[in-house]
This record gives structure tokens, sequence and C-alpha cells, in this order.
């Protein structure tokens, strides 16, 4: 018989399932132990893009030893795999107050890189006493970055930006909640929204319910969208409550590239769910998280940089198109 460490760790493919991403072999590519320039407890849920030259960045959220709030390093990489580490943070607790007593916790950064306007958004959560609303950055090189404006209201922490402009309009995804209701009243579903200035956010619409299928009971959150010739694919987020605590997935759908409200196809399935020991144990075991996904143009291979038990950063890959078609299939 085998150890139930084993058979706990048994993948999908393994159980014959047919799986839509193939975790990195040299998982986790990022762990706190190895981050260099601190100790550090963890380093997690990364922001991603690729840029028009081909490189990877990552924006890395790190959490110090011993200290309570994170800071936020650029990592950059010409493979994907291979990264380094800027040594100064391109986000930390902000000395100059310029969203008051809101910017103290940076993580969990979406980032859009926006072809028109040769730049990058970053859109971010802010945690704190006045509950989490969301900050809006500009950069076009990670070194400086431009602040904004507060870009939605409490409760709403993951605005995540389309990479172009629809019919005119910037839009965006975005995960409004509840705070203080039991959390199967907490709402947690994704909606749409758009602005003719980044600033001023209208026309909100429903777009995806919580609670589909089993994995996303609980909630739903978006990334940023990626276009395709078939529509934009979005990669989420979904939470289910179980007896031993909160299990975090990843699925997907894909958008309509003209009128975005309307749903293609969503994967009733998850395509990614805690099975590895880097995903089951850690600061908050049972999680696989992402704030986004890369695609490189010349394979096609999708690459999600996730955060793993909200302590490390892992690698999971598969092909976009295949992803496209489950979707459109409803698997």
């Amino acid at each position: 018989m085998e150890e139930p460490e084993k058979q706990r760790s048994c993948s999908m493919r393994e159980r014959g399932y047919k799986s839509l991403l193939t975790r990195y072999e040299g998982n986790p590519i990022f762990a706190p132990e190895e981050f260099p320039w601190c100790p550090a407890d963890q380093v997690f849920n990364p922001g991603q893009v690729m840029t028009p030259d081909g490189r990877t960045i990552l924006l890395i959220a790190v959490i110090p030893r011993n200290e309570k709030f994170a800071r936020c390093h650029v990592a950059e990489s010409s493979d994907g795999i291979h990264f380094t580490i800027r040594k100064k943070p391109i986000f930390e607790v902000d000395p100059e107050k310029k969203f008051g007593n809101l910017d103290f916790h940076p993580i969990d950064c979406r980032v859009t890189y926006f072809a028109e306007e040769n730049c990058y958004y970053i859109i971010r959560p802010a945690n704190s006493e006045w509950g989490c609303c969301a900050l809006l950055y500009r950069t076009t090189d990670f070194e400086t970055v431009e602040p904004i404006e507060i870009t939605a209201l409490p409760h709403n922490r993951v605005p995540c930006l389309f990479p172009e402009k629809i019919n005119g309009q910037y839009v965006r995804l975005e995960r409004p909640y509840s705070v203080g209701a039991p959390y199967e009243k907490s709402f947690a579903h994704i909606w749409l929204s758009r602005s003719n200035d980044l600033i001023h956010w209208g026309e909100h619409r429903p777009l995806l319910k919580r609670d589909f299928a089993p994995w996303n009971g609980l909630k739903v959150g978006p990334t940023v969208p990626i276009k395709t010739e078939k529509g934009w694919l979005e990669i989420i987020h979904g939470v289910q409550n179980t007896f031993c605590g909160f299990r975090y997935s990843l699925g997907a759908l894909l958008l309509d590239l003209e009128n975005p409200e309307k749903i293609l196809g969503c994967m009733k399935s998850y395509i990614l769910t805690p099975e590895t020991e880097y995903e089951h144990l850690g600061v908050i075991p049972e999680v696989c998280f992402a704030t986004g996904a890369v695609v490189v143009p010349e394979t096609r291979e999708l690459r999600i940089y996730y955060g793993g038990a909200d302590t490390t950063i892992n690698l999971a890959t598969g092909n976009v198109d295949e992803i496209v078609e489950w979707c459109l299939e409803g698997r």
C-alpha cells in the first residue's frame, strides 16, 4: 500500500485525467529561503507581463521575516525560468503618503501592457482600516512608477485592465464583494466596467457568478485578459469552502472580442488545483493563485506564474489554443 503522502500528491495526469497545464519540474522557481536581499517568510502572487522584446517581468510580493507587511520587487528574465531580482523594491510602505494610510501592503499586482500608449498599468489592492480599495499606477520601465489614482472603492481589490481599448473605451474586470456577512453571502462575482479616462468608471455589468462548479462555490476573481483570435482568454481563480478551510484553484473562460460582456465559453472544470506539497503546505495552505498569465507568441505557450500556499512562486504551462477550445466546449 502506498504511503498517504504519495497518494495525496498524485497528479491529475497520474490519475488518468488529461491536464491542460504542466507544472515546471523545477518548481518552486522562487522560495523564501532563496530570496537574495533579506530573510523572507513569503515570496508569492506575482504580477506578470511579457514586454514587446520578449522579456518576462514579474512583480513579486515579499514579506520579510518578522515583518507584518509586504514589499514588491521586480524580477526579470529572458527565458521565463531564470530571473534576476532587483534589489530596490518597486513598491513598499509609502513614506510620502500619496494615498494616505491606504498604501501599506503591496501584494497581488495586476500588470497590463497597453501597446497603444506604450506603457504598463499596474493595479493593486490597498488593504487598510478604510476597507480594501484598488490603486492605479503607470510605468514604462519598472524603475519609476507614477501613481495615478484610487481606481475602485471598497470593497473591490482585484480590477484587471484589458490591454487595449474596446469601442473607444478602457474596459476592466473586477470583483466587488461585501464584508461582515457570512462568506456565502459575500457575493464575490465578476463584473465588467468601462471608462474614458481610467479614473471615472461606469457602465457596470455583471459578468460571471460564483458557484457554477464546486471549486468556485465561495467566490471567483479575475486576472488580466489575454487576446486570442477567438476571444479574450480570461484565467480566473475560484475558492471552495471545505471542512479543512478554503481551497484556491484556477479556471478559464472566453469573452467576445468586441463585446466582452458576452461569454463565449467557460470551462466547468478547474485547470489547476492544489496537488503538490508546495501548494498544500505553507503560510496559507491549499492555494494556487494567479494574477495573470503570459503567452509566448512563437510557440503559443501559456505561462502562468502562480503563488503556492501564499509562500512560493511556481510555474505552470500549457497551450493557449487548446485552453481556448476547451472553454468553447465547456469542459
